[in-house]
């Protein structure tokens, strides 16, 4: 049986690890191909941002596959990070005034920012919650 877990294990560690290339080559791609300049941008900002949730999320997922009781993101926060994303990024076509245009960039990073802590510290409690229970 040991053999059986150990073979499940491996399997899902390596789509954890082909997954997060993926996401480091894609944050890479827009950290090589953005001027300089344009990450004095909070929609640049805001972009990396999101791309560091999607990794969260992605490694919550193949978390939660080896995981009886499953971790949840905050559903709500995320929703929020990304109707401010999108006010963002359109705030020309919603005829947003400036100064509430130049507040959703830094709201959308803040949500998906909590969110990620949020996700990050119940793996962490996770953890030490197994390793006291084993002692």
């Amino acid at each position: 049986m040991p053999e059986a877990t150990t073979l499940s294990t491996g399997k899902s560690r390596r789509w954890t690890v082909i997954a997060s290339g993926v996401l480091c080559g894609l944050l890479a791609l827009v950290v090589i191909y953005t001027k300089a300049n344009a990450f004095y941008s909070p929609i640049a900002v805001m972009i990396v941002a999101a791309i560091g949730l999607a990794a969260v999320l992605l490694q919550l997922r193949f978390y939660n596959q080896e995981q009886a009781h499953p971790l949840h993101a905050p559903v709500w926060l995320n929703v929020l990070g990304i109707v401010f994303a999108v006010a963002a990024l359109f705030s020309d076509v919603l005829h947003l005034r400036p100064g509430i245009a130049q507040l959703m960039p830094p709201g959308a990073i803040g949500a998906f920012s909590v969110s990620s802590a949020i996700i990050l510290h119940g793996f962490r409690k996770r953890k030490t919650a197994e390793k006291q229970s084993l002692r």
